[in-house]
């Protein structure tokens, strides 16, 4: 298995995971980042590939993990009117509002695919549909995301259709 096809079946489940676990665009880029370095520099270690999936979302779980880690040494909490306010519950965005908001059809397969790790095989069966309906219903959720990235963050997008740019949240 080579890194590039580690990257090319994982990167949007990987990048989405971190998301969902830091709320903070900036730490999970540099989670991801530091997800796939270690994915390279350790991919010797895979013994078996079709453990593959498996064996990244440990990786990444240990280094939301270690930025947590990390975190809790920098970060002091800030006093106002006697509420503790940290920076990071500043800087995140609104990704838990648009996978909350979207209509139950499309948040449970990507509940289950990106945020549980499931294969989307799987996902159908737990929500008793076809594999076909299931990469529709992921593939209209992704459609949506993109929207309410694009209207509320101001995010752009590029010629692939990935996700760019800096937050510059309007806090919908």
């Amino acid at each position: 298995m080579e890194t590039q096809k580690i990257w090319n079946r994982f990167n949007e489940e990987v990048y989405f995971f971190v998301l969902k676990k830091v709320k903070n665009e900036t730490a999970a880029n540099d989670i991801f980042q530091n997800t796939f370095l270690k994915i390279h520099k350790n991919l010797h270690q895979l013994k078996e590939e079709e453990k593959v999936k498996a064996w990244v979302f440990q990786i990444t779980r240990n280094e939301i993990a270690n930025h947590f880690k990390n975190e809790s040494k920098y970060i002091a909490p800030i006093k106002e009117n006697d509420t503790v306010i940290s920076e990071k519950n500043e800087a995140y965005c609104c990704f838990d509002k648009f996978i909350n908001d979207l209509p139950t059809i499309y948040r449970e397969p990507v509940e289950l695919v990106y945020l549980k790790g499931k294969k989307q095989q799987e996902a159908a069966e737990i929500l008793n549909i076809s594999l076909a309906n299931v990469k529709a219903r992921i593939r209209r959720s992704k459609d949506i995301l993109k929207e309410k990235f694009s209207e509320c963050c101001k995010y752009e997008f590029d010629k692939n259709g990935s996700l760019i740019g800096e937050p510059n949240c309007q806090k919908c």
